[in-house]
């Protein structure tokens, strides 16, 4: 074989193993996570930690396999900035239901297939009861939807020469999802809570196209031969996102103060003392991971402890250091939910602090109502009854730090041994006692009687 033949076969050799090696490089990366639970502070960890490692993958798309009833609002509008914010498209395939905060978290995304039978919508904000929430948070909620669907721009349309723009994703029906005082001719009624089904979604531009399964949902984004990597939550990530929950929040809260409050009723116990410890443990431990609770945050936190303990042990009262040490207390425990830098708060959402101050606040109040009434109970009846002294020190029993002899002197009668002005001197059954006049001067050597015996002292009265 000549040179230009052993030229020739290495060179297509080496071609195709580019080709090849190229081919599978271009292999579509879909990154997939799931979110089928109520949505809180597990479901917005997920979702951090599945964009962030979709975009070091550099996936070409993001899929969320989206089933839920709905949840916290304040957890869905992070995943839906999250999901805004994304440099990679973000699709949703709903199995079966995005309702309430799942409405909101599925419109945030680029495109949104949809099983036959499933639904969309009822974004109206209520409480755990399933009660409407005050109109406040329903406008915040009106204008959070309706700003998602317009951040997906208009479309152009031409017909008959006629140019004309219409939302991808129409705002006034996103916000008919939450106010039921919208009306929209022919898809809503006023009175009603908008909710599309499937084949209503898809006429009505909220969603665009419906699916059986993740594999077709793909195909239909016009993806082939591609490869899926589904996220895979950590058990730290669990652990942290039940650890990070605004209710263990102001669980742990309650035990922090209440706890304190138990043993400053009771020193020496210890273990509410170690309570408290263990929950300020856990309530600052996954913040400082997460760089919220800084050094310094935490260190307040302690001086105010210290200054509250100074206050009721060494300067009895109520005065500067408790005040400060409340102050600090509260600081520390506010602050460290927020991601601030040291006293910048600039970009910090006003939301996300209100939010940090009701934990606390609701938290430290409860732990009030609670620990207050429980510490008594149990000190005075329960099993604790025993470490603290409650019986008060009857006279009748015995218990005097003076001798009560005199006492039994008590109507009996004598003679005054000195002028009582309107204090002197008594003789009683050939006995000298210091003795009080209850009224008036009694003088030397005129009859008395005793009337009573008070804090050691007989008191006596002109006998006639």
């Amino acid at each position: 074989m000549n040179r230009f033949t052993c030229f020739m076969v290495m060179l297509f050799v080496a071609t195709a193993s580019f080709a090849q090696n190229d081919s599978i490089q271009k292999q579509p990366l879909v990154y997939k996570f799931d979110i089928k639970r109520e949505i809180g502070s597990t479901s917005w960890i997920h979702t951090q930690s599945a964009i962030d490692e979709a975009t070091q993958l550099e996936a070409d798309i993001i899929l969320l396999h989206l089933n839920t009833y709905g949840g916290q609002v304040v957890f869905a509008d992070s995943i839906r900035t999250k999901i805004l914010n994304s440099r990679i498209p973000v699709h949703v395939f709903i199995d079966n239901n995005a309702a309430s905060a799942g409405a909101l978290i599925s419109i945030a995304c680029d495109s949104i297939y949809m099983r036959p039978g499933a639904n969309i919508g009822a974004a109206t904000v209520v409480n755990q009861t399933g009660e409407q929430m005050p109109d406040k948070y329903q406008s915040y909620m009106r204008s959070t939807i309706r700003a998602t669907a317009e951040a997906h721009g208009k479309d152009t349309v031409i017909a008959g020469g006629d140019t004309t723009f219409i939302w991808k994703r129409d705002p006034s029906i996103a916000e008919a999802m939450v106010d039921e005082s919208i009306y929209i001719a022919g898809i809503i009624d006023s009175g009603k809570i908008l909710t599309f089904t499937t084949l209503e979604a898809i006429e009505h531009g909220f969603c665009e196209g419906k699916a059986d399964d993740v594999n077709e949902v793909i195909e239909k984004l016009g993806y082939n031969n591609y490869k899926i990597v589904n996220y895979k939550p950590t058990f730290y990530s669990e652990v942290k996102g039940f650890l990070t929950n605004p209710v263990f929040h102001g669980i742990l809260i309650l035990i922090i103060i209440g706890g304190l409050y138990f043993e400053l009723q009771s020193p020496g116990i210890g273990f509410p003392l170690l309570a408290s410890a263990i929950a300020a443990v856990l309530y600052f431990a996954p913040l400082y991971i997460d760089g919220l609770a800084a050094n310094w945050e935490i260190i307040l936190f302690i001086i105010g402890i210290v200054l509250i303990a100074v206050e009721i042990f060494v300067i009895p009262g109520f005065g500067l250091a408790g005040i400060s040490g409340i102050i600090l207390v509260f600081t520390g425990l506010t602050l460290s939910l927020v991601d601030n830098v040291v006293f910048d708060f600039s970009n910090v959402p006003t939301k996300e602090l209100f939010m940090s101050l009701i934990i606390v606040s609701a938290g430290s109040f409860l732990s009030f109502i609670i620990a207050i009434p429980l510490s008594q109970k149990l000190l005075s009846s329960g099993p604790l009854k025993g470490i603290t002294l409650q019986s008060s020190q009857e006279i009748d029993l015995g218990y005097i730090g003076v001798d009560i002899e005199p006492r039994k002197l008590i109507g009996s009668t004598g003679i005054a041994h000195t002028t009582l002005r309107p204090s002197g001197k008594v003789i009683i059954n050939e006995e000298l006692f210091d003795a009080v006049a209850e009224a008036g001067m009694i003088y030397k050597d005129e009859k008395v009687k005793v009337t009573r015996y008070a804090s050691g002292q007989l008191y006596v009265i002109k006998h006639l």
